[in-house]
């Protein structure tokens, strides 16, 4: 049997990156540097706490909510599912009934949206998930849910709302992911964000191996 691999979802932190408009640009800078007579090179990196793929927790919308040094790691590792979504606008709550979702499961959301990765530009019209299809995955108590692209929430519509539903019921958020290369199925999954004492979020490395079938 062929040895089954892990596949990187994280997208690459960089300078110039897609980021949400008035987030901080991404800054990396080398303050020592080999090919100036130094020992070693040293980078200063600066950026949002919502750069690329990360991990959005309660602390980003709620002001007594938990940091993201608080989230179980139970939350961002173990089995997954990858689902595709074929509503070009939004995950909807009529789309999301003919997937059975059950207690506990993390979803990640497979979109157009991953395609926008190849771009620097950020994407207005993205696929997200709607207000109606929060409120069923917390009906539903989902574990974690995962994004494919800066937010669970739209750009013009249901962006806090959604966050907001979400966080509340406990469920935590997975944005920025790239799922191009991957197939709608199971999967094993690990997205973790850096433990940063108190923040509302962090970015995080995710990736996904296929789970054999039973």
């Amino acid at each position: 049997m062929a040895k089954i691999g892990w596949i990187d979802i994280s997208v690459p932190i960089k300078p110039g990156m897609a980021r949400w408009p008035g987030d901080p640009d991404v800054r990396i800078r080398l303050v020592q540097d080999i090919k100036k007579g130094d020992s070693n090179n040293l980078s200063a990196i600066s950026m949002g706490s919502h750069a690329g793929t990360h991990v959005d927790a309660p602390f980003h919308f709620f002001f007594k909510g938990a940091g993201i040094d608080t989230m179980p790691l139970g939350a961002a590792i173990g089995p997954a599912r990858v689902i595709e979504i074929q509503n070009s606008t939004c995950v909807s709550k009529d789309e999301l009934r003919t997937y059975r979702i059950r207690r506990g499961e993390r979803i990640l959301f497979k979109t157009r949206n991953s395609r926008y990765w190849r771009t620097a530009a950020f994407m207005k019209k993205f696929v997200y998930i709607s207000l109606e299809a929060a409120e069923y995955l917390v009906a539903k108590q989902v574990r974690a849910v995962g994004m494919d692209y800066l937010s669970v929430g739209g750009n013009h519509k249901d962006g806090v709302q959604t966050h907001r539903k979400l966080l509340e019921a406990g469920i935590w958020i997975f944005e920025g992911l790239d799922l191009s290369r991957v197939k709608p199925g199971r999967y094993d999954l690990i997205c973790l964000p850096l433990k940063i004492l108190n923040s509302d979020g962090a970015p995080a490395r995710a990736v996904v191996r296929r789970r054999p079938k039973s």
